[in-house]
């Protein structure tokens, strides 16, 4: 029987969402003694178990025939030259979302892009660092370090940095302010670009639509209230991202109908009070689990 191979992150935060994902979308997995290997058991899907920066060769070589990795560990591999030229994003999976940023010592002399001229760089990503300031005209020295790069400045291994950043907590800890935005990245689904099963393409296909509901469903909501009629269409026109909304008659009630929508965009509690000044009472917003298109 023909089963789709996966290639998923052991362990970490993509580990954590890309399982996840994969059991919001249906699949129930057994667990066994294996920690390399799981198999789904409703659905004909078998999960690798690796390190992230493997998940590319793993796709491209054809041990694998999916992947899920970070987008900046894909582009690495990719500008490396590596077999993972031959690989794309099959599907931009909306978590584990991350910047790599270029930063340097607050105060110091380096402020600018131009400034890195002739400077050290420390960096986990050689390639991507490299690329960027070439494309800019900027020559640079690269230094690859694996782990703690921003503590290179304060040893004097490097006069800058570029790595991956979140909160900005751990710049700030070690001085550093971040002044150029390299790359957004996010968790991928990737996929050889050609030459692909086409039996395992059409497993993957079903997989990916559940996993674009889950996805839409991530900040969509649905959202209930009482409307008074002749405030309905300023009450529609402050819901986001919402398609033509129901709206029913209330029981006894001429002045006021109920009204639901589904809500494309993230729901603020200022909508909320913009649709409670407006009149809206009774108002519920709602999760939605699962939704197709």
């Amino acid at each position: 029987m023909t089963r789709l191979r996966i290639a998923v992150q052991s362990k970490g935060r993509l580990s954590e969402g890309g399982m996840d994902l994969l059991k919001r979308c249906g699949l129930r997995f057994a667990y066994g003694r294996d920690k390399l290997h799981q198999s789904a058991e409703n659905m004909p899907v078998d999960l690798m178990l690796v390190r992230d920066d493997d998940i590319p060769n793993f796709v491209a070589s054809g041990a694998c025939d999916y992947g899920i990795v970070g987008e900046n560990v894909l582009k690495e591999e990719q500008l490396a030259g590596r077999r993972a030229r031959e690989l794309e994003v099959a599907l931009r999976l909306g978590f584990a979302k991350c910047t790599l940023k270029l930063a340097a010592p607050k105060g110091g002399e380096i402020a600018s892009i131009q400034d890195l001229a002739g400077k050290a760089i420390a960096t986990s990503y050689p390639a991507i660092t490299d690329a960027y300031l070439r494309e800019r005209g900027v020559v640079s020295e690269i230094v690859e370090m694996h782990g703690s790069v921003e503590v290179a400045p304060r040893l004097n291994i490097a006069a800058a940095i570029c790595d991956l950043v979140s909160s900005g907590a751990t710049l700030e800890a070690n001085g550093l302010g971040a002044f150029e935005t390299v790359l957004n990245s996010e968790a991928v689904m990737i996929r050889p670009a050609q030459d692909r099963d086409p039996a395992k393409d059409e497993i993957a296909s079903i997989l990916m639509r559940r996993a674009q509901g889950v996805i839409a469903s991530a900040q969509t909501k649905y959202i209930m209230m009482n409307a008074p009629v002749d405030r309905l269409e300023a009450i529609k026109a402050l819901l986001p991202g919402a398609d033509a909304p129901t709206v029913a008659q209330i029981a006894g009630r001429e002045d006021v109908v109920a009204l639901h929508a589904v809500c494309r965009e993230r729901v603020f509690w200022e909508t909320l009070e913009a649709l409670e000044a407006e009149g809206a009472r009774a108002i519920l917003v709602l999760p939605i689990e699962k939704m197709l298109a």
